[in-house]
């Protein structure tokens, strides 16, 4: 099945996002890469899946909510290496363990140069947890039922690293809002997996 692609993503992209992608010649920034893991697992009758918030310090992803992942070395062979290891090193989920099912569409972080691919992974098993504690406040597990329920999904006034008190679209899950490149990166998985049920 096809990726539903960057219209997905500007479901939860807020408005003065949205005109900096329109207007933002982003290879002439001479981005880095990063790569995340959106890993599915199964925990008791249901699909779950894991996401971590960041510790508070000084920096534009200061305490906010995020998909396992990070920068991509140059002793990563693929970008897809580079989530897997991340996602080592972050939650301890052993690489080998990780079905990758597909790579899905990469966004573009303006505040810190980053272009983030994202990929689908799937674990048979309960994951047994364990936080690189420098990187990862808290591991939070969230039901695919609650991501693709539709009143999981508001609109909140956030002050950001590139703008002040603007309405922002975001996810609650578990009590934590979700928004930025991990919202709009879940907003296609939302898209995909609500089509695939459909289908």
């Amino acid at each position: 099945m096809s990726v539903p692609g960057a219209s997905s993503h500007f479901i939860m992209a807020p408005e003065v996002r949205k005109q900096e992608l329109y207007n933002i010649k982003i290879e002439e920034k001479n981005p880095r890469h990063a790569a995340v893991l959106m890993l599915m697992y199964p925990k008791e009758t249901r699909t779950y899946m894991a996401l971590i918030l960041r510790p508070t310090y000084e920096g534009v992803h200061s305490g906010q909510v995020a998909l396992p992942g990070g920068k991509v070395e140059t002793f990563d062979k693929t970008f897809q290496d580079a989530a897997l290891r991340e996602t080592w090193e972050e939650i301890g989920v052993n690489s080998d363990t990780v079905d990758v099912l597909k790579s899905l569409t990469k966004v573009y972080i303006p505040p810190s140069n980053f272009w983030v691919h994202p990929f689908l992974g799937f674990i048979n098993a309960l994951p047994n947890f364990v936080r690189q504690e420098e990187e990862v406040a808290e591991v939070i597990e969230v039901s695919i039922e609650d991501l693709l329920d539709d009143t999981k999904v508001t609109s909140k006034k956030l002050s950001t690293s590139y703008a002040e008190n603007i309405e922002v679209p975001s996810f609650e899950l578990n009590g934590y809002v979700v928004w930025g490149a991990t919202a709009m990166m879940l907003s296609e998985l939302k898209v995909l997996l609500k089509d695939a049920l459909e289908s």
